[in-house]
């Protein structure tokens, strides 16, 4: 048996990427996953692939910008197995463009997702966590959580952001266990949402190299899998042809 089998595991932005890949590769490791996202077809679906291979899964429609909402998704998650063992905060949003641009409505959809959605997780799982007196935080910043660059300022400083509150919470806390997931260039839909021309072809030409979510995927596995007294904190995992 791994450290997974039998965890109670809920995952924000399911329905895609690396929450896709990462409720396929837990509940094949026999963790109990529990999935939100808005698109509640593609969860639809995500759980009976899962329960035709043997896995156990539900789903739940989430948006993390709503605080109740995720208050009810992790009550949720509680209430059908009767812990929490992990929650990731995996939405996230990329709208990239330069400041002068002014998409401010852009960036205020990064902060209302990228940071509010991760503080919402938070304040869901943890009163859960410390009555249990056990738990985990798998928190997804970036490569852009590290560095900076042109078209990458608010979405960098959301997800340097994400690092600062991972890290406040894991000092406050002595029996949860906290992680940070930064992902380099990843097979994904981020860029969709990117509307100024300049920073979509931008990406375009550095996604030529992306990873599949599957190697993320297989990252936060080994975080939840460790003994309860032993908390990787951090995990950068990017393309081995990535200069950044």
């Amino acid at each position: 048996m791994s450290g997974i089998t039998g965890k109670v595991i809920a995952i924000s932005g399911a329905s895609s990427g690396i929450g896709e890949a990462t409720a396929r590769l837990l509940a094949q490791k026999g963790a109990h996953v529990v999935l939100g996202a808005r698109r509640t077809d593609r969860l639809e679906s995500l759980v009976s692939a899962i329960r035709a291979g043997g896995g156990s899964a539900q789903y739940r429609a989430l948006d993390v910008t709503k605080q109740e909402d995720v208050e009810a998704f992790v009550n949720f998650a509680q209430s059908k197995f009767g812990k929490v063992d992990v929650v990731i905060n995996n939405a996230g949003v990329m709208p990239l463009s330069p400041l002068e641009a002014l998409k401010v409505n852009e960036w205020n959809q990064m902060i209302d997702v990228n940071i509010r959605g991760v503080l919402h997780g938070i304040a869901a799982g943890l009163p859960i966590m410390k009555k249990q007196g056990f738990g985990q935080f798998i928190n997804i910043s970036s490569i852009g959580g590290h560095a900076v660059y042109p078209t990458a300022a608010v979405y960098s400083a959301t997800k340097f952001a994400v690092i600062a509150i991972s890290e406040g919470l894991r000092q406050e806390n002595d029996n949860i266990r906290v992680t940070v997931i930064s992902p380099g260039v990843t097979e994904s839909e981020l860029a969709d949402s990117i509307s100024d021309e300049g920073a979509r072809e931008g990406m375009r030409k550095f996604r030529r190299i992306a990873i599949g979510p599957d190697a993320i995927a297989r990252a936060i596995a080994y975080a939840v899998e460790q003994p309860d007294d032993v908390d990787v904190n951090e995990i950068i995992v990017r393309p081995t042809a990535s200069p950044y």
